[in-house]
């Protein structure tokens, strides 16, 4: 019996091992050591995208290891952002968070498939890009203060066109709409790609986009920007002021793309992958890189991300329950 118990308790311990392995490997100085999925919660070929793929292209060769992007659009980033949250906790599964799917979804939707803050752990913001609010150039309105002035005088005559109802485009221009004190005719779309081609037609009086998407646009005349969403001016756009300077300062500091992974990950892994981050946003061609997509550099330690996604959905929270918007 005695011996029994040895055999017994020897593979107890055994298994118990055995059952520790991946994470004391994954917590090893051995990690990685397979290729590294980087989900983006968005489309191919839009901001997040690009900036993913930016990031990727530069930590692979830091971990040793490539970064693969996979791309799970739908639902507003919900489907992706839901996948990152629902990947085991080993490191070998990171996602980008955007202000749409740590800020504005949990504000805005009644249910989420995932919990922006308890489902994840932040490792670094990497990079804030501007949205800029532009109408059709058929407006007779040079700036914003002039804008203002024509949608006081025509309550409900003026138009914005939105990705859908209850996007981060729609929760900015209501959120603009109550600060400035005008009324705007909401028309929601199936995408940003279906409300830019109403926008540049002028079938809708003004929309809010993110930069890079909107620019050629913007340079070739087709559109005229008011303002831009952002913490300073864009160097792109130098005499386009930001909402802050225009009196609008709740209106925040504009979107930002940042690396998350699954909640749980050892925090060893996590600071691994936040040193390699930043050492990738160091180098001077991913500068140049981001410079041509207008972004600006947001690396920070995961504590500091955390603060940022829990200050989007309180700012969300405030604008969605002010202009009733309550997604199912």
């Amino acid at each position: 019996m005695a011996l029994r118990r040895t055999l017994l308790s020897t593979l107890t311990a055994c298994a118990t091992v055995a059952a520790l392995t991946p994470l004391a490997h994954a917590q090893s100085g051995d990690y990685p050591n397979r290729p590294i999925k980087l989900i983006v919660p968005f489309a191919p070929g839009g901001t997040t995208d690009m900036v993913a793929r930016l990031l990727a292209d530069k930590m692979g060769p830091i971990l040793g290891k490539v970064v693969v992007v996979d791309n799970k659009g739908g639902a507003g980033g919900s489907i992706g952002a839901d996948a990152i949250a629902k990947a085991a906790p080993d490191g070998y599964t990171i996602g980008m968070a955007t202000v749409s799917t740590h800020g504005a979804n949990p504000a805005l939707y009644a249910k989420l498939p995932y919990d922006a803050v308890k489902d994840f752990a932040p490792i670094t913001n990497v990079m804030s890009v501007p949205s800029v609010f532009v109408v059709h150039p058929s407006v007779p309105a040079k700036t914003m203060k002039e804008f203002i002035a024509l949608a006081k005088a025509s309550p409900g005559k003026y138009t914005f066109a939105s990705p859908g109802t209850g996007s981060l485009g729609h929760a900015n221009i209501e959120n603009f709409m109550h600060l400035a004190g005008i009324d705007l005719l909401h028309i929601p779309y199936k995408g940003a790609g279906q409300a830019a081609a109403d926008a540049l037609a002028g079938q809708v009086t003004a929309m809010t986009d993110n930069l890079p998407s909107t620019l050629a646009n913007i340079q070739s005349g087709k559109l005229r920007p008011l303002a831009v969403l952002a913490f300073k001016r864009s160097p792109v756009l130098p005499d386009v002021p930001t909402y802050g300077e225009l009196g609008f300062a709740a209106m925040g500091d504009g979107g930002w793309f940042g690396l998350v992974a699954p909640a749980g990950t050892p925090k060893a892994i996590i600071a691994k992958l936040n040193a390699a981050a930043h050492k990738a946003m160091a180098q001077p061609d991913y500068l140049e890189k981001q410079k041509s997509i207008s972004g600006e550099p947001m690396a920070n330690q995961p504590e500091q991300f955390a603060q940022q996604i829990r200050t989007a959905i309180e700012r969300y929270t405030v604008v969605a329950k002010r202009a009733n918007i309550r997604m199912d």
